[in-house]
């Protein structure tokens, strides 16, 4: 029997990164923290914490951590129902890509109260993988198959638009986009993980285009960086509304939207705690995604 004490304290180390934050949120000392993972790791035979700084995960810790919040979170469900006074908040862990969170998952979240939110910020591309590997509950992702004891839920499609300012349109595609002035032109890249360009050409253009241009990781920053003609990106319909609506962001080729459906995937974890997030995922998408 595992010691729910020591997986709680491995659960906070991570969370936070350091044996020493963990130990001020514990109450207790660094030193308590420490042996406290030390006789966990001892008891499973096996490293648990890569000791940084920041200190990280082992396969099987983030595993195990991810099993003492499944804990909690069920704890917390059978005190409200038996309507005990509510203690410290669960911890529910998502993953989800920056444009959603930018634009319709954290009003989803504001509508639940009693919990506490981890969010891991990964491409839809890449989100499962959290959940596969069984660090997250829940995921906004573009991956709709089943995983293995989890639920989907198909969301719509977040859609997006090439965009630029008009004076970075007038310098670089005076003639119009082509495939050879968009390779030269900057573009706007979250990280290496960002394919949205490439789609977006090859379906607008008919062909492939190598790109190089700004890395920029921050959906925010994105809108920001096009407004000041650094240069072309694709962008959240539903970010730049009124940029659209008063000229300061235009698209490069009108009548090309890329639409990238969304799914959730969310553990089957028992009580009512992932369920209520899930109704909120589900309200939040339909006022902002496009039917698919």
């Amino acid at each position: 029997m595992l010691d729910y004490t020591h997986l709680a304290t491995l659960a906070e180390v991570l969370r936070t990164g350091s044996f020493e934050e963990a130990a001020a949120r514990l109450g207790v000392t660094p030193s308590a923290v420490s042996q406290r993972i030390r006789a966990l790791e001892e008891r499973l035979g096996t490293t648990l914490v890569r000791r940084g700084p920041p200190a990280t995960a082992t396969d099987m810790g983030a595993r195990l951590a991810r099993h003492a919040e499944d804990v909690a979170l069920m704890e917390s469900d059978l005190l409200d129902g038996a309507g005990q006074a509510e203690g410290d908040r669960p911890v529910i862990r998502l993953a989800v890509n920056a444009d959603s969170l930018a634009t319709w998952v954290l009003p989803a979240l504001a509508t639940l109260d009693g919990f506490l939110f981890d969010l891991v910020i990964d491409d839809q591309d890449h989100s499962a993988e959290w959940l596969k590997r069984g660090e997250v509950m829940a995921a906004v992702t573009a991956h709709g198959g089943l995983i293995a004891g989890c639920d989907a839920h198909p969301l719509g499609a977040l859609r997006y638009l090439a965009c630029a300012a008009p004076a970075f349109m007038a310098r670089w595609f005076p003639g119009g986009v082509t495939a050879e002035h968009l390779g030269a032109a900057p573009a706007l890249i979250f990280n290496s993980k960002d394919k949205l360009q490439g789609r977006w050409a090859r379906a607008a253009l008919g062909q492939r285009v190598a790109f190089r241009g700004h890395m920029i990781a921050s959906a925010e920053g994105f809108v920001t960086a096009t407004r000041l003609s650094l240069g072309w990106g694709m962008l959240p319909e539903a970010m730049i509304g009124d940029d659209l609506a008063a000229g300061r962001i235009v698209p490069l080729v009108p009548g090309t939207p890329l639409d990238v459906p969304l799914h959730w995937q969310v553990s089957r974890l028992p009580g009512a705690a992932l369920p209520r997030l899930t109704k909120a995922i589900r309200q939040a998408a339909r006022g902002v995604l496009v039917a698919t």
